[in-house]
């Protein structure tokens, strides 16, 4: 969107309390890709809020007060004289609240009918037609939304994502290659990896801290982008919700945190869907990455990966390394 691409440098001094008991810190605002990046004078990050989930909590008053949607404890004051980031945060909200799907049309046969239909679709047994309907009508940037508000969620389990200043471009790196928007570590709170909407990829610290060879964390990042054209990720919010989910997200643009949570708890504790092999070798292909690291850091035997190892697409191949070693031990290091 322009007017992300127009805002996507900006930043502001403010004063960040991470919850009533705490003492609130001087920081430093960013507003970045759909998100506020909270860091201290240090460059660190302390938060990162998704703006569609931001909240202004005394509106026309000064010093602006905001928090997260359902976390009035978090809190960022900006001053008075912050005017151009205020604002900015304003616009971006209002693009972001523009570009979710509004389903006038439905409206125009007035409440009763909505609910006709909806009762009729159920009672035909068609719930997968409304499915199939609302996920055609999310939005790229309604999907970005989602998915860091969800990333946000899960957040609150597994502990804040790993991030350096040297280690995150190194991470967007790594999403160029695999072909992916971004990639988070996690500490904890998720066995491997998982998919979340607007291609966000989430990944166990062991990929980077365990292995020598970086090609075995972009092979945990390339099964989980086979896994989501397998099955979109919102598509498995809405399952995990129901029907009433998928009625909501398709009449009001919305899902509630409480399909989020149970879509982050059913996730995280579940294991992850086997992924076809042959889709696998096309992705690590398209990639030109090769696919006998990944394999052999899955089964150290090989038994059990042996088509990833005799059918390595890159085998024998002069490849450009998927980051440098300078990189990788940077990488190596972001949970440190």
């Amino acid at each position: 969107m322009t007017v992300l691409r127009e805002f996507q440098r900006l930043e502001a001094v403010g004063i960040w309390r991470p919850s009533p008991s705490e003492q609130r810190r001087d920081v430093i605002v960013s507003l970045g890709d759909a998100t506020l990046t909270i860091t201290d004078m240090q460059d660190r990050p302390l938060a990162h809020w998704s703006l569609a989930a931001v909240e202004r909590a005394n509106p026309g008053e000064f010093p602006a007060l905001y928090h997260p949607d359902g976390d009035p404890g978090e809190t960022l004051e900006l001053a008075e004289d912050e005017v151009t980031m205020r604002e900015a945060i304003e616009k971006v909200q209002t693009a972001i609240e523009r570009a979710r799907p509004h389903p006038g049309r439905l409206r125009l046969f007035g409440g009763v009918a909505i609910v006709t239909c909806a009762v009729a679709l159920l009672a035909l047994g068609l719930p997968q037609t409304m499915r199939n309907q609302t996920l055609a009508a999310v939005s790229e940037v309604h999907r970005k939304a989602i998915g860091q508000a969800l990333l946000g969620r899960i957040e609150r389990v597994s502990g804040q994502a790993c991030s350096t200043p040297e280690a995150d471009p190194i991470l967007k790196k790594l999403a160029d290659r695999t072909g992916v928007r971004r990639v988070v570590v996690l500490r904890s709170g998720i066995a491997e990896s998982l998919t979340l909407p607007g291609g966000i990829v989430l990944m166990h610290r062991t990929f980077v801290e365990d292995y020598e060879d970086p090609a075995v964390a972009a092979g945990a990042v390339l099964v989980e982008h086979v896994r989501a054209q397998a099955q979109d990720p919102m598509a498995e919010i809405l399952d995990v919700g129901g029907f009433m989910a998928t009625f909501r997200l398709l009449t009001t643009g919305e899902i509630k945190r409480e399909t989020l949570d149970r879509y982050s708890e059913t996730m995280l504790s579940s294991p992850r869907p086997a992924v076809d092999t042959e889709a696998l070798l096309a992705e690590f292909a398209r990639a030109a990455i090769p696919s006998t690291p990944y394999a052999y850091a899955r089964d150290v035997t090989g038994e059990a990966t042996i088509g990833l190892i005799e059918a390595d697409p890159m085998a024998g191949r002069d490849l450009a390394p998927v980051l440098n070693d300078r990189d990788w031990v940077q990488l190596q290091n972001i949970c440190g």
